[in-house]
Parts: C-alpha cells; sequence; structure tokens
C-alpha cells in the first residue's frame, strides 16, 4: 500500500501545495497582526483628540492640524496594506495539488476533493504546467511586505523627528541609553523599523531576478523562495508587534506640540476670511501674501498687525478679523471628509474601527 501512494504524485506539486499552505496561514497571522496595529494607532487617535500640532510640507510649517489627524494619516496607509494582504489571501489560496510533474495525473485522482480536504478555499490550480512554477503568490508577499515596511519606515521618521523636538515621549522599553552620553534617549526601536524597509525590497527584487529566466514547468531555482518568504514573514510578524508597542505606549507632548506652532500658518485661514466675504481665492492668496511681507517688514507676528495695519493692505478686513488668530478655530474650520476638524478625525476612527472588525 505503501508504495502505491506514490502513483501520479511529484514533488513539484507537492512543495508548491506545503508552500501555499505555509503562506497562507502566515498572510492570514500577519493579517490578525495588521489588525491590532490599527486598533493601537484608533486608541491613540481617541485618546489624544485635544492635541494640536504643526502641519509641515517640504518639513515646512504649513497649517495646525490635530496630532490624532497626523496619526490616522499613517493608520490609513497601514489600512491600505492591511486592505491588499486580504486580496492576496485568496490568490495564494489555490490547490496544486494533482498536477503531478507538470502534465497532470493520469488516474483520475478527484483534485477538487483534495482542495476541500486540505482547505483550500479558492479552488484547484487550472493549468498543471503553471502550478508546479507558480511563485506568483511569493513575489505577492515579498512585495506587500516592503510597501508596509516603507509606510512602517515613514511612520517611524516622523516619529523620530517628533521625538528630537520633544513632540512625544517614547516608552523606555522602545528606546535605549548611549554607552558615552547618560543623558540621551534613542529611538533605537523606531530606527531598526526605519532600516527594514530597504531589506525588505531587497528581497523581493532578488527573487523576481530569479523568476526573470526560468523556462516553463519546475526548475531547482524555485527553491531559492524560501528563504526570503521566511524572512519576510518573520520580519513583518517582529515589526508588526514593536510599532504596536510604539504606538500603545507613546505619549504626546501638547506643550511641546503647541509650541510649533505660529501665526504665519494661519496665513490661509486669513485668505478664506476674504473668501467668506465673496474676494476671490486668487485675490486673497496675494492679499493674504502682502500681509505677512508687512508683518515681516514690522518683524512682527503676523497676528500682531493691527486692524489698521491690515485695512491699509485691503479695507475689506472687518473687525471680525482678529478672529482668524485662533488655531483651535482654524483646525475646527476643515470639517470635509478626511480632514483636520474634530469630527473629521472621529470619522476617520471610526471607519477604520469598523474595517478591523472584517479582519
Amino acid at each position: 500500500v505503501g508504495g502505491k501512494l506514490h502513483t501520479g504524485r511529484s514533488r513539484n506539486d507537492q512543495v508548491a501545495t506545503d508552500t501555499r499552505m505555509w503562506t497562507v496561514q502566515a498572510e492570514r497571522d500577519v493579517l490578525l497582526a495588521m489588525g491590532e496595529l490599527l486598533e493601537a494607532g484608533t486608541t491613540a487617535a481617541s485618546k489624544h483628540m485635544d492635541v494640536l500640532m504643526a502641519g509641515y510640507t517640504h518639513l515646512q510649517p504649513a497649517q495646525p492640524i490635530r496630532f490624532s489627524h497626523w496619526l490616522m494619516s499613517h493608520v490609513t496607509a497601514l489600512q491600505r496594506d492591511a486592505e491588499r494582504l486580504k486580496e492576496l489571501i485568496p490568490r495564494a489560496n489555490v490547490c496544486p495539488l494533482g498536477s503531478g510533474a507538470l502534465a497532470g495525473n493520469a488516474f483520475g485522482v478527484d483534485r477538487t476533493f483534495l482542495a476541500q480536504e486540505l482547505g483550500f478555499d479558492g479552488g484547484v490550480a487550472s493549468n498543471s504546467l503553471d502550478a508546479v512554477c507558480d511563485r506568483d503568490f511569493v513575489v505577492e508577499f515579498l512585495f506587500w511586505s516592503t510597501l508596509m515596511l516603507v509606510h512602517l519606515s515613514q511612520l517611524s521618521e516622523d516619529l523620530i523627528i517628533t521625538n528630537m523636538l520633544k513632540g512625544i515621549d517614547m516608552d523606555d522599553a522602545y528606546a535605549t541609553g548611549s554607552s558615552l552620553m547618560p543623558q540621551k534617549k534613542n529611538p533605537d526601536a523606531l530606527e531598526l523599523l526605519r532600516g527594514k524597509a530597504g531589506i525588505a525590497l531587497g528581497r523581493a527584487v532578488g527573487f523576481t531576478a530569479t523568476l526573470k529566466g526560468l523556462p516553463r514547468a519546475y526548475n531547482k531555482d524555485l527553491q531559492e523562495d524560501k528563504v526570503p518568504l521566511f524572512e519576510a514573514v518573520d520580519t513583518v510578524k517582529d515589526c508588526l508587534a514593536i510599532a504596536t508597542g510604539v504606538l500603545s505606549t507613546m505619549v504626546p507632548n501638547p506643550t511641546k506640540l503647541k509650541e510649533a506652532l505660529c501665526p504665519e500658518m494661519l496665513a490661509t485661514d486669513l485668505a478664506d476670511y476674504l473668501v467668506r466675504k465673496g474676494v476671490p481665492f486668487r485675490e486673497t492668496h496675494h492679499i493674504s501674501g502682502a500681509c505677512v511681507r508687512k508683518a515681516e517688514e514690522e518683524g512682527i507676528p503676523l497676528d500682531a498687525l493691527t486692524l489698521d495695519q491690515l485695512q491699509s493692505i485691503d479695507a475689506r478686513f472687518g473687525d471680525d478679523v482678529l478672529g482668524v488668530w485662533d488655531y483651535e478655530a482654524s483646525v475646527e474650520r476643515k470639517s470635509s471628509i478626511g480632514g483636520t476638524s474634530r469630527a473629521s478625525v472621529q470619522k476617520q476612527i471610526d471607519d477604520v474601527i469598523a474595517f478591523v472588525k472584517t479582519l
């Protein structure tokens, strides 16, 4: 009986089957870890909704935003990663068993039954020759891990800069002291996260290059899929656990974050003030720019300009223009979907929480 088990079977379809089964389970585990990270992000965003900070473009102060809005910008990217991973699983969860070495099985094996018994929800591979050499699902995970780690790298870089400016306090579990300077508290965990994206890209490009020159059906080159795949899964799991810990334990410093706010960040609000009076934005943009230049010439902050000085630039400025110099009001005016107002950010949080429940 034992000798008959080998009938119609090949290592080629069996190793493809094993690799797919392992990959699908690994992807499901990673998806759950993604859910935990998203939960940590939304929890932190909800907890610190009142904290305001400077929003930057080109690393220059741009407009005031909520700390929660900034954090949700990273959570949103990670949600897309989770969505993409969900899409990968059905393509990996296809059964190649019964394809034989390349030409199929000569004894009428019930491949649909095999797929069901092994838990392959996606059914059977439709072409036996392709089934034994298809490693698209490995490449997809490698590139998925690269993009996800790029997003973690971007989050890490933002946090490293904010930590440098004392805008957040890192938990001691994710920071280390210097071997020489006792005052140092280095964000080592974030630096390690930031460094993983480049290695992940190397794995993805390297294995894709291996596939590039292969003729059809199985070749021994395909065994090179294991090392990058196993390393990628281990790296992703570790990085997600670390990132979840960082977001769960970090604490923003409202005082330091507020210090980065400056009146010039409300120049657009000054332009918008006149827009609400019916003045075209193209015109108000120039008027607001003239106010900024006036403040620079006087050597004073923008919000220190008097009503007379503002009206000397444009007579349509009224007494109520002084209400523009309010960071909280500025933030709350950005109430469109995706904006930085309290209600808009809360909707972003609620949408991610609802998504996590689907994982």
